[in-house]
């Protein structure tokens, strides 16, 4: 039998693999595979910035992605409605200076009715941590299905 489509209106079931999606797809730190899942006039609020259409979040995704080495993310889902989703995530990345730091955020989606993300409104805090407080130690990319989310690690 073929998934769910991921697509408004969202259930518990698609609203949970949709977060899974959107973190596999962060976990590559592919921007030109990113921005797929983005209108073309997405708006964003990120920390900060304020990006607009998918060129200036592929610009972003590149900036974030040189300056967070070794990034690695977990995304859980907090709450949805028929076309939102309010997820909340930390990952774990070092500077390269090797200083490691866990960021914490939640983030609010909306999307259009063929399941792009037409806005994605982040906030984030940044914790420096020693290498050895490090929960996030598989393979650079997806995560694995046996590693704990943050429920269970307690994030």
């Amino acid at each position: 039998m073929a998934p769910p489509p991921l697509i408004p209106p969202f259930t518990d079931e698609t609203a949970r693999l949709k977060v899974r999606a959107a973190e596999d797809a962060w976990n590559t730190r592919d921007p030109d595979r990113v921005v797929q899942v983005y209108t073309e006039d997405t708006r964003w609020r990120n920390r900060a910035e304020f990006p607009v259409g998918r060129e200036q979040v592929r610009a972003f995704l590149r900036r974030k992605w040189d300056r967070e080495l070794d990034y690695r993310l977990i995304k859980a889902l907090w709450a949805f409605g028929a076309d939102r989703l309010a997820v909340r995530f930390a990952y774990e990345w070092h500077d390269d200076a090797g200083q490691w730091y866990r960021s914490y955020g939640n983030e609010n989606w909306a999307f259009d009715a063929a399941g792009l993300m037409r806005e994605r409104h982040a906030s984030i805090n940044d914790r420096p941590i020693a290498e050895s407080e490090r929960l996030y130690r598989w393979p650079i990319g997806r995560r694995p299905d046996e590693h704990p989310g943050l429920d269970a690690l307690g994030l």
